[in-house]
């Protein structure tokens, strides 16, 4: 199905859009952020030859009248104006300029290799703003069972069961709302993830899982209109990524967990965590587990937290050797050696 914003797209555009989706098979979420990213640097343009006024809104550009002759004239040293711009105007933070950067190194490299659009690639040498790698925010394992504990609601059985999955599975939010009930086996203990481009994935699921899942697909309401997703809405609608962000918040508040910055996406980091932590789990079968792409993603989650280390220091069978034959201690003389 065409999405809607590919009507204020020009040409070109359009046509790496469809290299990503049906060459590089990446999924219609990747598509549409590939889509605002580009998008912005189009404005961008518009400005910077003048075709809006300079204090345009910039939500108020359209982009479909760019022509590829502004792309073509782009240099390396217009690219790092852009750059300046994304910092000082538009206030984006370093993680969000490097990934706008990726996207148009990208974008000019399908438009020079792939479709013979522009003569030349300047981006090539664009080098991308540094991005510090910081440790994820995740809950201990104390602060998971407090969680787990607190999950109250008159939809019980189904927030219990998402927490539950999120907490044991590291599953995306997205792969969560998308469950569908042939996804899940319970004779092979299994349940079949969709995670990002679409690329599938089957994952174990704990005691825990196997009876959440039991105990609230026998609460379910049975719906002939939502006969396949497995969490429904008080509107028996499948459940959306919205309000099972409210769910995580709500319990996270009753469980006096909400001032600590965790989202559905940091229950994955600490799904990820408990596991490497208490489970002596192999990185390669972490990496499976999350469907991340490459090791390099999934070595972040093999953090140890301060804590940790401080414990691990202190419960050392060594740490309260002393030295019994050290000398005596001298006092220090009042000469120059």
């Amino acid at each position: 199905m065409k999405q809607a914003y590919l009507n204020d797209c020009p040409e070109y555009l359009r046509s790496f859009l469809t290299h990503l989706t049906l060459v590089k098979d990446r999924g219609v979420r990747t598509e549409e952020a590939y889509y605002i990213d580009i998008r912005t640097f189009l404005r961008y343009l518009k400005i910077l030859h003048c075709d809006v006024p300079g204090d345009a809104d910039l939500k108020k550009i359209t982009i479909a009248d760019v022509p590829l002759e502004y792309i073509d004239k782009f240099t390396l040293s217009d690219a790092y104006e852009y750059l300046g711009y994304l910092k000082n105007v538009r206030n984006n933070s370093t993680a969000t300029r490097s990934r706008k950067t990726s996207a148009l190194k990208q974008f000019y490299s399908y438009l020079y290799k792939k479709a013979h659009l522009i003569s030349s690639d300047p981006m090539v040498d664009l080098e991308l703003p540094k991005v510090k790698n910081k440790l994820p925010k995740y809950l201990s394992l104390d602060e998971s069972l407090k969680l787990l504990g607190s999950v109250d609601s008159k939809y019980q059985q189904r927030d219990f069961c998402i927490m539950v999955l999120f907490l044991n599975c590291g599953m995306r939010l997205s792969e969560l709302v998308g469950l569908n009930i042939r996804d899940y086996s319970p004779e092979n203990r299994t349940l079949r993830l969709f995670g990002k481009g679409r690329k599938e994935r089957v994952i174990y699921l704990n005691d825990a899982c196997i009876e959440a899942l039991e105990d609230y697909l026998k609460v379910r309401p049975k719906v002939p209109s939502e006969p396949d997703a497995v969490f429904l809405s008080r509107n028996n609608k499948r459940i959306d990524k919205r309000r099972v962000q409210q769910i995580v918040e709500e319990n996270l508040q009753r469980a006096g967990l909400a001032n600590l910055g965790i989202s559905t996406h940091k229950l994955r980091h600490t799904a990820a965590t408990l596991m490497y932590q208490y489970g002596d789990v192999d990185t390669l079968v972490l990496k499976n587990i999350l469907g991340h792409k490459s090791i390099a993603t999934t070595e972040i989650y093999t953090h140890l937290s301060s804590e940790s280390l401080k414990d691990a220091a202190e419960s050392s069978p060594l740490s309260d050797v002393q030295n019994t034959n050290k000398p005596p201690q001298k006092k220090p003389s009042g000469g120059n050696e």
